[in-house]
C-alpha cells in the first residue's frame, strides 16, 4: 500500500514537472505582435517663438521606453508583479499621442531580447506610427525605432560598459537595420528553466505564461550570426553580438545610417558594481555617436558627483570601511552601530572585539552581501545607509564615479592619456509598460512608474537591498530647441545637443553663452575663447494642468481605453497659467589637466544660484566668468532651472518622520503596506530641468 502511495506521489510529481515544462517550452503559446496604432487625429500646440527672427520651438519627447518584447517589462507586466497586461509598440504609441501628447518618442526594447519576427514588428509599427501623425513635414508626433544596448558586467568593473539605446533617425524600409545589436547571445530571463516559467501559471493566466514560455524559447533559438562578416551582409535571422561600445560603433558604422547612442543607468547601483568609475570606460568613447547622456529616468537621477566610497581600498588591495559623510553612511558604519548597540556594555573591550570581527565578516562579503552578517535586523534599522541622502529623487545604491558631473569632469582615461566626454543632457522615462512619457501627471504610481507588485518589499531582482523598490519615479523628457516640428529639425537639435533634461515637467528653458567669437550660442555649443564668458539663462515655469483627457483622446481611443492605456488621465493644460519657479543654479566643471588631479574640487555646484521672483513663472539671469581668463583653462557650465515644490511621486524616497531639530527617525519606504495600489506615496519635491552643457575651450 505504501509503495503504491509513493509510485503515485512520484508520477504526479512527474506528471506536473513535465506540465510545468511543457508551458514554460512555450508547447501550448502561440506568438504575438503589436496592434495597429490608432490613427485617430490629434490636436498639437500651436509653435512656440523662441528667438527674435527666427521661428523655433520647444518640443518634448521620450528617448527610452520599453514593451513587452522586452523579456523583463514581459515579467513585470504580469499579474505576479504589476498586472498592466501585455503592452506593445502600438500601445507605446497610443500612449505617447494621446495620453502625454508627445512630440517625439522612440521604442528601445532589449537586443538581446529581439528575435527577428519581433524586430521586423517593431519597425513596421513604427512606420505606422508615423503615418498615422500626418504631413510628415509637420506631424504632430515623430516616432524614431531603436533598441538599448545592455552590457552589465555588476562583477568586473574595467568590462562593464553600461547601457546605451541606439536611436536610428530613419525608420523606412531600406533605412533601418535589420537586426538589432545586441551585447550578448540572450537575455537573462531566456536562461530561466522551463519548469520554473512554467510555474507561473500557477498565479498567472496559461495562455500568458505559455506564451512567455514560447517568446523565451524564440528568443534563446536564435543563432548568434557569423563573426568578422559586415553588418549589413548578415542573414537576418541571426542575433548580431557587439561586446563593446567600440565594436557596436563599427557594426552601426557598416549599417551607415544616421544614429545615436545614449548611456543611461550611470549611478544605478543596482545594475553597476558600487565601485564603478566611468573613466576605466572612457577609452570606449566615441563623440560622434555618445553626444548625449540620459541624466535622469523614472529611475533615478544620475546627475550629482557627491565624493564618497562604499568600501576602501587600499594599495596593497586590502580593505577598510570608510568614515560616513553629510549625505551618506556606509552600511559597514552601520553595521558597526548595530553591533556596538547590542553589546551590554557598548564601550567595553568585549564589544570593540565583536566590531572588529564583525567588520572583518561584513568586508568580506562586500557592501551588499555584507547585509547578512547582522542577523535578525530589520528594514529601519540599517536607517538609510548605502543610499545618497539629502538629493532630488537619486537612484538607488548611488554609483558616484558614474554621474554625469563626475563623467564631464575627466580629462584623462585609465590608462592616464588624454581623453573627454562632451554630452549633452536628456531625460527620459524608462518604463517598462509601454508608456512614453509617463510624468505628465503625478497621478497613478503603479501606472506610470516601474513599481512592482502591491505589498513586495524588495526589488524583483536584487533582493539585497529591499529598500530600492522605494526609488521607482515617473520619470523625465528630453526638451529640444527645433525649427520645426519634423524628424529632421528634431535630428539636427539631437545631433548638436541643442537639448535639454526635465524631471517631468514641460519648463521652457534657454540658456546661450551670448559673448562668443561668432556671436550668440546655444546650450550644447562648443566654442574656444581667451576671455571671460557671459551667459544668459532664460526660463518659464511648466503649464497647470486640468483633471482629465482632452475630447480629441477620447474621441480617438474610446472611454474604456482612456481609462485602461492612460489611467484615466491625459497631459493636459488648463489654459496660460504656469508654475512657479523658485531658482536658477548654475554649475561650473573645469576638466581635468593632470591625469592625477582631483575631481572634487573641479565640480562646482552650485557656482551661482539666482533667485527667482516670487509671483511669476518667468525668471532671467545673466551672469560672467571673471575668474575664467586667470585660470587659463577649459570650462563647462550648465543651468538647473528649480520649480516650486509640489507633491512628486517618489518625492522622498526615504519619507523620513523628523524631529523638531529635523533628524529623521522613522523611514517609510514607499513598499510592503506603504506600497498599497491607492498610495501615491507622494512627498514635495522641486521638479527640475537640466540644460545641456556649454564647452568653453580656452587656447593653449
Amino acid at each position: 500500500m505504501i509503495k503504491r502511495l509513493l509510485l503515485a506521489v512520484v508520477l504526479a510529481l512527474a506528471i506536473a514537472l513535465l506540465w510545468f515544462h511543457a508551458i514554460g517550452s512555450g508547447w501550448f503559446g502561440e506568438p504575438w505582435q503589436s496592434e495597429v496604432p490608432n490613427a485617430g487625429p490629434r490636436v498639437i500646440s500651436q509653435p512656440l517663438i523662441t528667438r527674435e527672427k527666427a521661428e523655433s520651438r520647444i518640443l518634448f519627447g521620450d528617448l527610452h521606453n520599453h514593451s513587452n518584447y522586452s523579456l523583463d517589462a514581459y515579467i513585470f507586466n504580469t499579474k505576479l508583479l504589476k498586472g498592466t497586461g501585455r503592452v506593445t509598440p502600438a500601445d507605446a504609441c497610443d500612449f505617447a499621442r494621446y495620453c502625454s501628447a508627445l512630440d517625439f518618442w522612440s521604442i528601445n526594447d532589449h537586443a538581446e531580447s529581439l528575435t527577428p519576427r519581433v524586430w521586423a514588428d517593431t519597425v513596421k509599427t513604427i512606420q505606422a506610427c508615423n503615418d498615422n501623425a500626418g504631413d510628415p513635414a509637420n506631424p504632430d508626433m515623430v516616432s524614431f525605432v531603436g533598441w538599448e544596448w545592455s552590457n552589465g558586467n555588476s562583477d568586473d568593473v574595467p568590462s562593464h560598459y553600461g547601457h546605451k539605446n541606439v536611436v536610428i533617425r530613419t525608420w523606412e524600409e531600406g533605412k533601418t537595420p535589420t537586426r538589432p545589436i545586441a551585447s550578448k547571445a540572450t537575455y537573462d530571463i531566456s536562461k530561466v528553466p522551463s519548469v520554473v516559467i512554467g510555474l507561473m501559471s500557477l498565479l498567472e493566466d496559461l495562455d500568458v505564461a505559455s506564451d512567455f514560455g514560447w517568446y523565451s524559447n524564440e528568443g534563446s533559438s536564435v543563432p548568434v550570426c557569423p563573426d568578422g562578416v559586415p553588418a549589413h551582409q548578415l542573414p537576418d535571422s541571426c542575433r548580431d553580438i557587439a561586446l563593446t561600445p567600440t565594436s557596436l560603433y563599427r557594426k552601426l558604422d557598416e549599417w551607415g545610417f544616421d544614429s545615436i547612442v545614449i548611456p543611461h543607468g550611470l549611478a544605478w547601483g543596482n545594475v553597476n558594481p558600487l565601485t564603478a568609475d566611468f573613466r576605466s570606460q572612457l577609452d570606449e568613447y566615441e563623440e560622434r555617436y555618445q553626444k548625449l547622456v540620459e541624466v535622469f529616468s523614472g529611475h533615478g537621477n544620475s546627475e550629482l558627483f557627491v565624493d564618497f566610497d562604499r568600501i576602501s581600498i587600499a594599495s596593497d588591495g586590502g580593505v577598510s570601511c570608510p568614515l560616513a559623510t553629510a549625505d551618506f553612511t556606509p552600511c559597514c558604519r552601520q553595521a558597526e552601530k548595530i553591533t556596538r548597540s547590542r553589546c551590554s556594555e557598548p564601550e567595553s573591550a568585549m564589544c570593540d572585539d565583536s566590531v572588529e570581527s564583525m567588520m572583518k565578516a561584513y568586508l568580506k562579503k562586500g557592501p551588499l552581501a555584507g547585509r547578512k552578517t547582522i542577523k535578525d535586523t530589520v528594514l529601519e534599522d540599517w536607517e538609510g545607509c548605502g543610499q545618497l541622502q539629502n538629493s532630488f529623487q537619486p537612484s538607488a545604491a548611488y554609483v558616484p564615479r558614474m554621474s554625469a558631473q563626475y563623467s564631464l569632469a575627466l580629462g584623462f582615461d585609465a590608462q592616464g592619456e588624454p581623453k573627454r566626454a562632451r554630452m549633452g543632457m536628456i531625460g527620459s522615462s524608462d518604463g517598462h509598460q509601454g508608456r512614453p512619457g509617463s510624468s505628465y501627471k503625478e497621478t497613478n504610481r503603479v501606472l506610470y512608474t516601474d513599481s512592482k507588485s502591491v505589498g513586495r518589499e524588495e526589488d524583483f531582482r536584487f533582493r539585497a537591498d529591499r529598500e530600492s523598490g522605494a526609488f521607482y519615479y515617473t520619470g523625465g523628457l528630453i526638451a529640444a530647441h527645433t525649427d520645426g516640428r519634423d524628424r529632421d529639425a528634431i535630428w539636427q537639435a539631437l545631433d548638436t545637443r541643442n537639448v535639454y533634461a526635465t524631471s517631468g515637467d514641460r519648463m521652457l528653458v534657454w540658456f546661450d553663452l551670448i559673448n562668443g567669437p561668432a556671436g550668440e550660442v546655444p546650450m550644447g555649443s562648443e566654442v574656444m575663447m581667451p576671455v571671460s564668458p557671459r551667459f544668459r539663462v532664460k526660463a518659464l515655469g511648466a503649464f497647470e494642468q486640468v483633471a482629465g483627457c482632452p475630447d480629441y483622446a477620447i474621441a480617438a481611443l474610446g472611454k474604456d481605453r482612456v481609462q485602461s492605456l492612460c489611467g484615466g488621465e491625459c497631459y493636459r493644460p488648463g489654459g496660460e497659467k504656469r508654475k512657479t519657479l523658485s531658482r536658477i543654479e548654475v554649475v561650473k566643471i573645469r576638466p581635468q589637466v593632470r591625469p592625477d588631479e582631483k575631481i572634487a574640487p573641479l565640480v562646482e555646484d552650485p557656482w551661482r544660484t539666482f533667485d527667482c521672483p516670487s509671483s511669476g513663472a518667468a525668471c532671467v539671469a545673466e551672469f560672467e566668468d571673471h575668474l575664467y581668463a586667470e585660470q587659463g583653462r577649459a570650462a563647462i557650465y550648465y543651468a538647473r532651472v528649480i520649480q516650486a515644490a509640489e507633491p512628486l511621486i517618489g518625492g522622498d524616497p526615504f519619507a523620513c518622520e523628523y524631529t523638531e531639530s529635523g533628524q529623521c527617525v522613522k523611514r517609510n519606504y514607499c513598499i510592503g503596506v506603504r506600497a498599497a495600489r491607492d498610495n501615491n506615496c507622494t512627498a514635495p519635491a522641486e521638479p527640475r530641468a537640466w540644460t545641456s552643457p556649454i564647452f568653453v575651450e580656452y587656447p593653449q
